[in-house]
């Protein structure tokens, strides 16, 4: 049977659909997140091997966990780990046949929507590097092979497969516990998480680099991991707050691009081709959020109010820019950073003319972090370009354009910059 057959296509699908759920389950019984994969990735072999003469069971994930099971079992026994496995759980079981009664069964098809919630937060443990953890999610959660991911982040496959070898082994060697963290370290571990999902949508909503303007096979992938986060942890409020934030920015998927891929800046796009139905779920979503947070909201509730200003305005006109602006200050003050200052002067430029704008990014032009961000000379660029002040505009969209590495905003950069060479106000 080859990769395109429908047959294992099939499979596939199926595969993506239960791999998270299988890893998990198994990641439970042997406290080895490498280990599970193993077992788990031993299923899917027996599956191609045997689904296509008798076809997709009923229950494939059932299946899939009761074939995993059985060959972790057999691994165990001959490795004689089963014992040392059994102590470090806490078991008390006595003989191999406890070790295969139906209890044991009953344990590992218990509901597995906290095994998920502790998979995402071993796969983002902030023992990791950000790359690691970005790399390990979409291996186990997100169910994208390594030549998938590397082809995502326009990063050699083998480096994909070293950080994810290395992460596993780093689990294992810091005996980090699949368990779910409770007081503070609930909140730290949960931040990490989001970080991870938001990393990964923002890849592919914004490519860092490469020709393509969005990549939105990630963006799915991000969406789908914050969909089943909010799922599994109801009550957190940023945990919907993210996932508002990106079903809003995600319905402006289509007018981004024109039709030669290149990017369409959001107060240049037609609003008619916004995803409403992803709006109304984002606004749902931030409701849910607002409800939740009973005080100060946090900063992916913030982002996602200001998402939502957008998502409200039929036309771009319509902005509340005065409202973004204080949503920035409130973003700025609750998680200080350059790169909302940079905003918030996008927006006080939009509400108040742009002489107020530049006048907080001429406050920003010193800040080291911020010197080779490709957006910080073309938000400059833009600004000087309204006054009227077209040559310094001009240089400033030409910097803009040998900072950034992707290929699309280059190609609407320098055509920014030739437009103000033309004298084009």
């Amino acid at each position: 049977m080859t990769a395109g057959d429908p047959r294992h296509r099939a499979i596939e699908a199926v595969w993506r659909i239960e791999a998270a759920r299988l890893i998990a389950g198994l990641t439970r019984m042997v406290r080895d997140v490498g280990l599970a994969e193993e077992f788990a990735q031993d299923a899917l072999v027996a599956a191609l091997e045997r689904w296509p003469q008798t076809g997709i069971p009923d229950n494939p994930g059932a299946w899939l966990m009761a074939t995993a099971k059985r060959r972790a079992i057999d691994e165990l026994r001959r490795g004689k780990r089963v014992e040392r496995k059994h102590e470090e759980l806490g078991h008390e079981l006595e003989s191999e046949q406890e070790r295969t009664s139906p209890d044991f069964d009953t344990a590992m098809d218990e509901d597995v929507g906290d095994d998920l919630l502790r998979l995402m937060f071993i796969s983002c443990h902030p023992v990791l590097s950000t790359e690691a953890r970005v790399a390990l999610t979409l291996r186990l959660l997100g169910g994208l092979t390594t030549e998938e991911i590397a082809r995502a982040f326009l990063v050699p496959a083998p480096t994909v497969a070293q950080r994810i070898v290395r992460a596993k082994r780093t689990l294992a060697e810091e005996r980090v516990p699949f368990e779910m963290p409770r007081g503070e370290a609930l909140a730290a571990r949960l931040s990490s998480v989001l970080e991870v999902i938001y990393l990964v949508f923002n890849e592919g909503y914004s490519a860092t680099a490469g020709d393509d303007w969005m990549r939105p096979e990630l963006c799915a992938d991000a969406l789908r991991l914050g969909r089943i986060l909010a799922g599994l942890a109801p009550r957190e409020p940023e945990v919907h707050g993210l996932v508002s934030l990106m079903e809003i920015q995600a319905s402006r998927a289509r007018a981004r691009v024109g039709p030669t891929g290149e990017p369409v800046l959001l107060l240049e796009q037609n609003r008619a081709l916004w995803d409403q139905l992803l709006i109304r779920r984002g606004l749902a979503a931030l409701a849910v959020a607002d409800g939740l947070h009973g005080g100060e909201p946090g900063p992916y509730v913030l982002q996602a109010s200001l998402a939502a200003c957008h998502a409200r305005a039929r036309r771009a006109e319509d902005t509340d820019w005065a409202r973004i602006a204080e949503l920035y200050g409130e973003l700025s003050r609750r998680m200080p950073s350059p790169v909302v200052e940079l905003n918030r002067a996008v927006a006080l430029s939009m509400a108040f003319g742009p002489a107020r704008g530049l006048a907080v990014v001429d406050t920003l032009v010193a800040e080291p972090t911020l010197a080779s961000y490709h957006l910080l000379p073309s938000v400059r660029g833009d600004l000087l370009r309204k006054l009227g002040r077209l040559d310094e505009a001009r240089a400033e969209f030409e910097r803009a354009a040998s900072l950034t590495r992707n290929a699309r905003e280059r190609e609407l950069l320098l055509e920014r910059a030739a437009s103000c060479a033309r004298g084009d106000a």
